[in-house]
């Protein structure tokens, strides 16, 4: 087994849970999560040779992980566009129609809340509340300054607390 299947076995074992529940709470679909999972393992594998060392492996892994779901998202509100539809309402339909979600009710008003926030406070949210991530880490994931993310993490916040507030 070279180096490099080495590595990536270890990334896929010690991180593609982590990395389909991130991926998980920013589409809000099970069989879209699948799919973004094993696209971004597969950009992973193909990019790894060209890991540098610059920021930290799993940092890098972020990276690829949050770009790639930014990247499905932007495309799902270019088809909703299309349709003449909200993507914030297909996202939330998904939530409500997911028969593996099985959180309760105050967990489903909190994944349809996060749903209807803008991209980058959404990347924020679910990387602050859910992975638990510092904002120095979010930071190096993202190329954003902190204290720009602390804005969006309290813009983010309280209209999550709003949203639910109101159901």
């Amino acid at each position: 087994m070279s180096d490099r299947e080495r590595l990536f076995n270890e990334l896929v074992r010690d991180y593609s849970e982590r990395v389909w529940w991130h991926v998980r709470r920013m589409v809000n679909s099970h069989e879209e999560t699948e799919d973004l999972v094993q696209e971004i393992f597969l950009k992973v594998w193909t990019a790894l040779p060209s890991f540098r060392g610059e920021a930290q492996l799993s940092t890098w892994l972020w990276r690829i992980a949050s770009n790639e779901t930014i990247s499905y998202l932007r495309r799902e509100k270019l088809r909703a566009a299309l349709h003449f539809a909200s993507a914030d309402s297909i996202m939330a339909s998904r939530i409500q129609a997911d028969s593996y979600f099985n959180g309760t009710a105050l967990q489903r008003e909190l994944s349809k809340a996060v749903a209807r926030l803008p991209e980058r406070q959404r990347q924020v949210f679910v990387m602050r509340w859910w992975d638990e991530l510092p904002f120095a880490e979010i930071s190096a994931i993202l190329g954003v300054s902190e204290g720009s993310l602390k804005a969006s993490w309290h813009q983010a916040y309280e209209k999550v607390k709003k949203f639910l507030e109101e159901q």
